[in-house]
């Protein structure tokens, strides 16, 4: 590993906003930022030390990028992972690695995962054809999910019951038990290298019903501790079957009979972990860092009481971003805003997010009902 004096060369696939929260953590270690990315106006685009505008599922336009680098990380899974596994062979290291990525690219790929390693989950079938859904053993209600390219709620559709098959996915899927739960559960996870392993506490999440996003988040959870302590340790099982090096995060359903059931994995930095940047001793950007450095993990604990809200363009409003309530929402104590500089707003896009820190909890959900009543993103 290079040392951190400007000459360790890190390219990140995808120049979003986790890709732009990354950077702004690397800046502290020095290290020189190459980003890859098809939008030329992505988030990053100003940050890094070198922008390039390309397609993230070209084979050559990642292999090129990526001989440029020491070292390859993703902010989104949607990458030629060929070309990956081309550069692993010719030394440039690539964290999280392919074969992970791989995996998690394939919804069924990693519900098998879940199977062979005896992580819970709820009852699956993946299917290759539609008429296969109606042979299905799972009973109505159930969701089918794509097996491949689902991000935020798209690929995703709930079947109430027979009336809804013509409208479901003729794509490869899987059809999965629907689960009747009591809380969505959040665990980040990191890996380094040399096999340390560190979670941060488990979080609650609220998710948009219209866009199947994450919209409230509630950190540290308040659920026994006895659920805290198993979801930490399903998370830590996961890293380690896996052997991944980096962040994993992963989203989990507690039912109603207190039974923790896994949904689904992300191997980068995640909506679930954005209050970690106020809200933590370390932020999940640094962790990821530290992890993919191989340097020793950071502090996970909470130093408060916090709440992150995501912050998202309004219905009806398509075209330039117009911010209306940051005035108001600035007056507040404890109030954290993060833009992702996108200059264009659609219903639903991830224009940024708040955090809202406070000792006391029910003071810091009540500040962040009236960020997410208050702040808007209009054109």
């Amino acid at each position: 590993m290079k040392a951190f004096y400007g000459d360790l060369k890190l390219g990140i696939l995808g120049g979003g906003q986790l890709g732009r929260m990354l950077i702004q953590q690397a800046i502290n270690y020095n290290v020189t930022v190459k980003v890859l990315d098809p939008d030329r106006e992505a988030p990053c685009r100003k940050l890094c030390d070198e922008f390039t505008v390309g397609s993230l599922s070209d084979y050559e336009t990642v292999y090129n990028f990526g001989k440029k680098a020491d070292m390859v990380t993703i902010e989104i899974e949607k990458v030629n992972v060929d070309a990956l596994e081309q550069l692993e062979k010719e030394g440039v290291l690539v964290y999280p690695q392919s074969r992970i990525i791989r995996l998690i690219q394939d919804k069924g790929l990693q519900k098998q995962f879940f199977k062979e390693n005896h992580i819970p989950t709820a009852e699956f079938h993946v299917i290759s054809s539609p008429e296969q859904l109606k042979q299905s053993h799972i009973p109505f209600p159930y969701i089918q999910k794509l097996r491949r390219e689902g991000y935020d709620g798209r690929g995703v559709y709930k079947v109430f019951d027979e009336t809804y098959l013509p409208n479901a996915f003729t794509e490869p899927s899987l059809i999965e038990r629907w689960i009747d739960f009591e809380k969505e559960v959040g665990v980040i996870v990191a890996r380094n290298e040399n096999g340390e392993v560190k979670t941060f506490p488990m979080v609650e999440m609220e998710f948009n019903p219209q866009a199947n996003l994450v919209e409230f988040l509630i950190s540290p959870s308040t659920l026994p501790f006895e659920v805290h302590q198993e979801a930490a340790q399903i998370a830590t099982k996961i890293a380690q079957d896996l052997k991944i090096v980096g962040l994993l995060a992963v989203e989990m359903f507690l039912d109603k009979s207190g039974k923790i059931l896994v949904n689904e994995l992300a191997p980068r930095p995640h909506n679930s972990g954005h209050q970690t940047i106020e809200g933590n001793m370390v932020s999940q950007f640094e962790q990821h860092l530290r992890a993919i450095f191989n340097q020793p993990l950071g502090d996970t604990s909470c130093l408060n009481n916090a709440i992150m809200v995501n912050v998202l363009g309004e219905a009806g409003f398509e075209g330039p971003a117009i911010y209306q309530g940051i005035e108001k929402v600035l007056k507040v104590a404890g109030v954290y805003i993060h833009l992702y500089g996108k200059a264009l707003t659609k219903p639903f896009r991830k224009m940024g997010h708040v955090t809202i820190v406070d000792a006391d909890r029910e003071k810091a959900i009540e500040k962040a009902r009236f960020v997410q009543e208050t702040l808007k993103v209009v054109s």
